[in-house]
């Protein structure tokens, strides 16, 4: 089996999650990037949208759980992210970041980051 790597990356939301008031009143920031591996060489050899993930599709689902749902950890949103696109698409192998560029960290710092890799079972 091939396994090519599909990116969609710098998703950008602004959301409501996080463990302080003011983050889930006021929001802020979220970055993710989703990275799959899947077979590809159907599609390179067809040309056709059916025969590849649709990566409007991953923005939806990203979006989705973003936008229309709550958690306090990004490492909660991450696994989500990764259970949803597992349930709806073929992929063998998924990484997903999620990032909060303005982590209210007590201090200055570029943000936090979780990182997750899952494989299909």
């Amino acid at each position: 089996m091939k396994s090519d790597k599909l990116k969609v990356l710098g998703m950008t939301f602004h959301a409501y999650h996080g463990l302080d008031d003011s983050e889930q009143i006021n929001g802020q920031r979220f970055e993710v990037d989703v990275e799959m591996l899947h077979d590809g060489a159907k599609a390179a050899q067809s040309d056709r949208l059916k025969d590849t993930i649709d990566v409007r599709q991953i923005y939806k689902v990203v979006h989705d759980i973003i936008i229309n749902k709550r958690f306090y950890l990004i490492e909660t949103i991450s696994q989500r992210i990764a259970d949803e696109i597992f349930d709806k698409f073929d992929v063998n192998e998924i990484t997903i970041r999620v990032r909060k560029p303005f982590a209210p960290l007590g201090g200055l710092a570029n943000g936090t980051e979780v990182e997750i890799t899952r494989r299909r079972s």
